[in-house]
Formats: C-alpha cells, structure tokens, sequence
C-alpha cells in the first residue's frame, strides 16, 4: 500500500509539473508600453536607389534623442560640415505611420549644403559622416524636426527618414 501511495503521489507531483510548463503559453514577455524604439524596430525594405518601404511598429514609444543607422555602407570620406550633399529621401511620420514627403516619388534628388541650417537640425547633424552611396535611417525627435509644426508635420512630431547619398562634395 505504501508503494503504491507513493507512485500516486509521484504521479500528481509529474502531472502538475507538465501541466503547468504546458500553461506557460507562448513564452514571450508581456509588451512593455514604455518600451522606446531603436533603429532596429524600424524595418525598412529596398536597396539604395530603390524607394523605401518604412514601417514604424505600434509595440514601443518613439525615441526622444536622434538615432542614425546606416543600412547600406557606402564608400569614400565621410561627408563633413560645409560639402554640399545630393540626396534622395523618404519620410514617414511617426504618429500615423504614412508618407509624407519622398525625393524618390518626385524622381529628383534634393541638393544641400551640410550644416548650413538648409535643412532640420536632424539632418545637419544626422548626416555628419555619411559616405556617397550609403542609405542612411534618421530618426527625428521633434527637437531637432520640427518642433511645433511646420512645412506640413504636426506639432511635436518624431520623423523617420531613409536618406540616400547620391553625391558626397
């Protein structure tokens, strides 16, 4: 009688056990709503010369500082403070996800000169190093977009640009 309480005993204590791993559900974390993105939450598909498809995910909150990743290397000095730049671009807004503005979808590339307060700080400051034939992701807080609006952004507007260095100086 004793062994066989025993095995019965053994036996409720496996059962429980598998029933609770076969409870655990899909193992992944809860989605944490405060949780910012980073350059590898945004995907982006298409080579240089090619318009982007930006998607923004709904899973985390914008980043309040600029980030810059360069998804495709280019080649040759960096571009500094002062050289003129020809860039194609494409950008989507982060508070509805869409298209606002691309270089690409008018077939003309958008020519600046870096640091010379031409374009939104993010730029100047995003575009810093950026190297001919490089596709480039931006991400701009609005603290260096555009702030309270303007050229057809929304007040306090996170932006989120592919840039495309079509020519270097």
């Amino acid at each position: 009688m004793r062994t066989l309480g025993r095995i019965i005993g053994i036996g409720t204590i496996a059962a429980a056990a598998l029933t609770l791993v076969g409870c655990g559900g899909d193992d992944q974390p809860a989605a944490d709503p405060n949780r910012v993105c980073t350059a590898d939450d945004i995907k982006v598909t298409g080579g240089f010369g090619e318009n982007p498809k930006i998607t923004i995910p709904d899973d985390c909150k914008p980043p309040t500082e600029l980030i810059t990743k360069d998804l495709v290397a280019g080649s040759g000095p960096g571009a500094t403070a002062g050289q003129s730049l020809t860039m194609n671009y494409s950008l989507v807004t982060w508070s509805d996800k869409k298209k606002l503005d691309s270089s690409f979808d008018r077939g003309k590339p958008f020519p600046l000169t870096l640091g010379a307060g031409m374009v939104i700080q993010g730029w100047d400051e995003g575009l810093v190093g950026v190297q001919q034939g490089a596709r480039r992701l931006l991400i701009v807080p609005p603290s260096l977009g555009y702030g309270s609006g303007g050229n057809g952004v929304k007040p306090n507007e996170t932006l989120v640009f592919v840039t495309d260095a079509v020519k270097i100086g």
